[in-house]
C-alpha cells in the first residue's frame, strides 16, 4: 500500500467555526506545490475532511492531477479524530494508493502512528507538508515514511 498524507494549505485564521476556515491565496499555492509531487502517481482515491479548507485543498490536488474519480468526503478526518481509527477506515477500504487530505493534530500523530508504532513523536507536518509512506499493511509501526515534504 502506498498512502500520501497531505495536510490542508494555509487558512484564514478566522471564521464562524473552525470548519468553516477557507484557504488563503498562499495557501492555494502552497496546495498546488504539493499536488505537482504526486504527478503520475497511480492514485485509487483523494479523500477528505468535510472542512471547508480540506475541501478546498483535495479540490486543487484533484484538478491539478486532473483526477478522473469524485473526491471522497467522510467524517474521520477532522482536526481530533483518532488516528487508530483512521487506520481501521483505511484497512476497511482495501486500496492501494491513496491520498488523505486533513489537517493537524491528526496528520502529524497518524504519519509517526503508522511509522512509529506511537504518537511521542508527531510527524511535523506544516501548512501543505505532503508524506509518502508505504508498507504491506496499514497498520501502526509497521509502515516506511519514504518522503515528507513542505512547500
Amino acid at each position: 500500500m502506498k498512502l500520501w498524507v497531505l495536510r490542508h494549505g494555509e487558512a484564514e485564521p478566522r471564521a464562524n467555526s473552525d470548519a468553516e476556515r477557507r484557504l488563503t491565496a498562499q495557501g492555494r499555492e502552497q496546495v498546488l506545490r504539493s499536488a505537482a509531487q504526486l504527478l503520475g502517481q497511480p492514485l485509487q482515491a483523494i479523500i477528505a475532511s468535510p472542512y471547508v479548507r480540506a475541501q478546498q485543498t483535495a479540490a486543487l490536488v484533484h484538478d491539478a492531477l486532473g483526477f478522473a474519480q469524485p473526491l471522497r468526503t467522510v467524517p474521520w478526518l477532522t482536526p481530533d479524530s483518532d488516528p487508530q481509527q483512521v487506520i481501521a477506515e483505511l484497512d476497511r477500504l482495501g486500496l492501494e494508493q491513496l491520498l488523505l487530505v486533513s489537517h493537524q493534530p491528526l496528520v502529524g500523530a497518524l504519519v509517526s502512528l503508522l511509522e512509529h508504532g506511537h504518537y511521542r513523536h508527531p510527524a511535523p507536518m506544516s501548512t501543505a507538508s505532503l508524506a509518502e509512506l508505504d508498507g504491506d499493511w496499514p497498520l501502526a509501526g509497521l509502515m516506511t515514511l519514504r518522503s515528507l515534504s513542505h512547500p
